[in-house]
């Protein structure tokens, strides 16, 4: 199988997302790592589909869903740091 590098990225992304949810986590922040937990791994399951589409269109519309949850994602993360909730 050809590697893909937006699989690719996206998925150790997902990785890295999930260890800042756990880090979340115990601090006792719930509501908004749930959020981004969720966005962030929605973004590679989405390529995921898209990979798999049975159309062009099918495939640019599960990607366009892909784009839009890692711009969610994007906007949880710059919460988290402009309140200071997570430092770089």
């Amino acid at each position: 199988m050809k590697n893909n590098i937006i699989q690719t990225k996206s998925f150790e992304f997902a990785l890295k997302v999930i260890g800042l949810y756990k880090l979340l986590q115990a601090s006792s922040e719930y509501v908004i790592s749930k959020q981004l937990l969720r966005s962030a791994t929605s973004v590679g399951a989405n390529v995921e589909e898209a990979l798999a589409g049975q159309s062009r269109k099918d495939f640019v519309s599960k990607m366009s869903i892909a784009l839009k949850e890692s711009r969610e994602t994007r906007y949880w993360l710059r919460l988290l740091q402009e309140s200071q909730m997570v430092k770089r």
